[in-house]
């Protein structure tokens, strides 16, 4: 009876010795990245419009493809690197492309599954749709990050007022309100102070924290900082009032949306319904649209259906999207 608990006892005590391993692995990877990206910040960068991702890009090699050269001119990379980071992901472009790979593989056996427009057509146009999805997460994580980050954005403006008020630093007010702020502002503002305090110049922190949140409301803060050091004058009040701007053109932007619910949700809906209808009838009549796709004309009209759809809902979009 004591053997199988001592066993037990001993397969538990291992498991949880090496979970304990890997994280304490996992953490301390992570901080030295953390530091070294840092670092290379305060030390490489020295004009504001250089951002952190170009100081760690590599070296051109001239032992390169003609094909890589091409894709490298097109900055995909960079831009797409730019887009996770922008987005609160961990991402690499590598890690990207294995996904997208994976996901056109899954579209591809769907299209062989339910060939719709022939064997070849659908799986290759399967495999595209289905490719793209990790790049249209990417752009969703990135959109809600930002409008989490501009929602914040206002309360922190007056975080670093009332602090310089009762007459901190600006410098010791942002390493506050990093500590204080919750995420993801709070990492934005963190990063800012260890860059600035690390020995980068104010004007660079400042420039990679617009390339980092490319909102508007960042560089007005930005241009204000820094507007603020040249000529001096109250920053405190030049913060709350930019505050008092931001959080007043966030309410208007909330009503503009509330306005144009109707037409956003029109567009999901007229551009679901065809799809779901499609798949529906896959299922329940599997040869229902099968001769649609085996005819020549019919063929036609599926392709001219789906055009008709994304030219349908880009036009709705532009239409309901309003600037503020």
């Amino acid at each position: 009876m004591l053997m199988p608990f001592i066993i037990c006892f001993l397969i538990l005590f291992i498991v949880i010795m090496v979970a304990v391993t890997l994280g304490s692995k996992y953490f301390d990877q992570k901080r030295k990245k953390q530091v070294s990206s840092m670092l290379q910040t305060a030390d490489g960068d020295k004009t504001p419009e250089v951002s952190i991702s170009n100081l760690l890009m590599e070296p051109a090699d001239d032992s390169r493809s003609w094909f890589t050269r091409f894709i490298e001119d097109l900055d995909f990379a960079q831009k797409l690197q730019a887009q996770m980071q922008q987005a609160g992901l961990d991402w690499t472009p590598t890690k990207f492309l294995i996904l997208s790979l994976m996901c056109s593989l899954i579209g591809g056996v769907a299209g062989v599954r339910f060939p719709v427009l022939g064997l070849g057509v659908s799986s290759l146009v399967f495999g595209l749709m289905t490719a793209s999805l990790p790049y249209f997460f990417v752009r969703r994580t990135r959109t809600k990050r930002l409008n989490k980050l501009e929602e914040q954005f206002p309360d922190a403006l007056e975080f670093l007022a009332r602090s310089m008020r009762a007459g901190h630093a600006f410098t010791i007010s942002l390493e506050m309100l990093g500590e204080e702020l919750p995420e993801p502002l709070g990492q934005e503002f963190r990063t800012l102070f260890n860059e600035q305090n690390l020995g980068a110049a104010l004007e660079v922190a400042l420039a990679n924290l617009c390339n980092r949140v490319p909102l508007l409301d960042v560089r007005f803060f930005s241009s204000s900082v820094l507007l603020q050091k040249q000529t001096g004058g109250n920053l405190a009040e030049i913060l709350t009032r930019l505050a008092d701007v931001i959080r007043e053109r966030f309410r208007l932007k909330g009503q503009v949306k509330a306005a144009s619910a109707h037409g956003r949700l029109t567009a999901t809906i007229l551009m679901i319904m065809p799809i779901g209808t499609m798949f529906a009838l896959l299922v329940v009549s599997p040869g229902y649209l099968q001769g649609m796709a085996k005819d020549p004309d019919g063929r036609w009209l599926i392709a001219f259906a789906i055009v008709g759809q994304i030219i349908g809902n880009y036009f709705i979009r532009r239409i309901i999207k309003i600037k503020v």
